[in-house]
């Protein structure tokens, strides 16, 4: 059997599953995220290794041959050389950078970018460097005591084997088309490449778990960042496919060999055999859990209100930049909006709205990655904790214009995890060989090309809104979250 593990934004999610993809065990712990000031955002990175080591507890008696992790990213931990955390991890929704991301994104030509990483996208505030730049000025004497930088899944895999490492796509940022580290990057942050693990491949088994813990002895590979690791956990491996993960954010991808360098989305270096074409957006199940606090409804009770809607009739449109916006616009001065509303208007057509508006940012990622992967998928595969819902899924299917393929399991980053964790042990062939054997579907949404024309409407209104919103935006107080 096979241990995945996510280390996400929210939780610890972990399942023990068969080489045949039969999910025997799960477990789920949530941990808190702190916003004591503005644009500062933290987790306690001991709450990771405690319910990491609690899945491996709860999943000791079976028959382990492999574990695997991945992990959000653009999240940062500094450590000590025994792996204790010197301040609270940094997290990827964190602004608190940014004056040091705009200094060394200023250093930094388009050209470069584009040689690098095959897009002009912008050093901000989440990248490791600004990170850096960040406690080195600020924190110094927390700059002296670190030795490692670690992302949450590295910092996990250093508590388990005592291994100090990270794969390429989690490194992504600082490292270039051919996955090797950009020493001009490195030279703007004094002592930062030394400061940062060393690179292995997402399949290599980079230790066994230690005595005293539970799983011992067990092999523990590399893995992945959570999109990657997502990605093959939908069933995208191949060409033409298109992906949509559903989570805290939306990420939406295009796996393709061909580019067009396009500003906005990110065009990932080949790897695994793998050109990835991504984008992700602020608030996707954010927007979701942010209703669901202001209508006192469980996350699905919203669907269920969305649900009764007369979409006959005129709805809302809602931009979900409730801090900020990433892909394609990158546009921290950005907020939410629910324009159109009237006396009319009640919880189950808001909560319409937000769900369109949701998908409707999805559509606009999705625009630009078909420019930048030169390709349009056909249908598309998508898990995700905001797939568990049937009405969502088909608004998305409907403002996509194309079929919505949903996974079984969708904790897509489990699965990639697992499966990562089986090729590396060498159980499987290939990645491919392991998406195909235990990626399974569940459902296909198809498309109503009545709500197709209606959405198309709907999405036009979206981009307006956004547009006509851009200058007074400017003139709101920067007390929200930037990235």
């Amino acid at each position: 059997m096979l241990i995945g593990i996510d280390v996400g934004t929210t939780a610890i999610k972990a399942s023990v599953l068969t080489l045949y993809g039969k999910t025997i065990g799960n477990f789920n712990q949530s941990y808190p995220t702190l916003r004591l000031k503005a644009a500062q955002v933290e987790q306690n990175p001991n709450d990771w290794i405690h319910h990491v080591q609690g899945a491996l507890q709860q999943f000791a008696e079976y028959p382990i041959e492999a574990i695997g992790l991945c992990s959000q990213v653009n999240t940062h931990v500094f450590v000590d050389a025994d792996g204790k955390p010197l301040m609270p991890a940094i997290t990827w929704q964190d602004g608190r950078c940014a004056e040091e991301a705009a200094k060394l994104d200023a250093q930094i030509t388009t050209e470069e970018k584009i040689g690098w990483w095959g897009a002009p996208l912008p050093i901000d505030a989440s990248h490791v460097l600004a990170r850096m730049a960040y406690v080195r000025k600020h924190h110094p004497e927390i700059w002296n005591k670190t030795r490692w930088v670690m992302a949450p899944k590295d910092f996990c895999l250093f508590h388990l084997t005592g291994e100090v490492s990270t794969d390429p796509m989690t490194a992504f940022g600082i490292v270039d088309s051919q996955l090797s580290p950009i020493q001009r990057l490195f030279d703007l942050v004094p002592n930062a490449a030394e400061r940062l693990p060393p690179i292995r491949s997402f399949t290599t088994v980079i230790g066994k778990v230690r005595k005293g813990l539970p799983c011992a002895n067990v092999p523990v590979v590399s893995g992945a960042m959570d999109a990657w690791s997502g990605l093959l956990g939908a069933g995208v491996c191949e060409d033409g496919q298109g992906l949509y993960l559903s989570g805290t954010s939306e990420i939406l991808g295009i796996v393709s060999s061909l580019k067009a360098s396009v500003p906005g989305v990110i065009a990932f270096p080949k790897c695994e055999g793998i050109v990835f074409h991504a984008g992700p957006t602020q608030s996707g199940g954010a927007s979701i859990e942010w209703l669901s606090r202001l209508l006192g409804k469980r996350p699905l009770e919203i669907s269920g209100l969305a649900a009764t809607a007369d979409v006959t009739k005129p709805l809302p449109i809602f931009l979900p930049h409730l801090e900020g916006e990433r892909a394609p616009l990158w546009d921290i001065h950005s907020r939410a909006s629910l324009s159109g509303i009237d006396s009319n208007t009640g919880a189950a057509e808001i909560s319409r709205a937000v769900l369109e508006g949701v998908a409707y940012s999805a559509r606009l990622v999705m625009d630009s990655l078909e420019v930048s992967a030169c390709i349009r998928p056909l249908e598309i595969n998508h898990s995700g904790g905001g797939s568990a819902s049937d009405v969502w899924c088909q608004i998305r299917a409907d403002v996509l214009g194309r079929p919505i393929k949903r996974t079984k399991m969708t904790d897509a980053g489990v699965l990639g995890a697992a499966l990562i964790a089986g090729t590396g042990l060498g159980l499987f062939s290939s990645l491919n060989s392991a998406v195909k054997t235990l990626v399974k579907q569940d459902r296909i949404f198809l498309p109503n090309p009545k709500e197709f024309d209606r959405h198309a409407d709907g999405f036009e209104r979206y981009k307006l809104l956004y547009q006509q919103l851009v200058p007074w935006n400017l003139t709101l107080p920067q007390t929200f979250v930037q990235f």
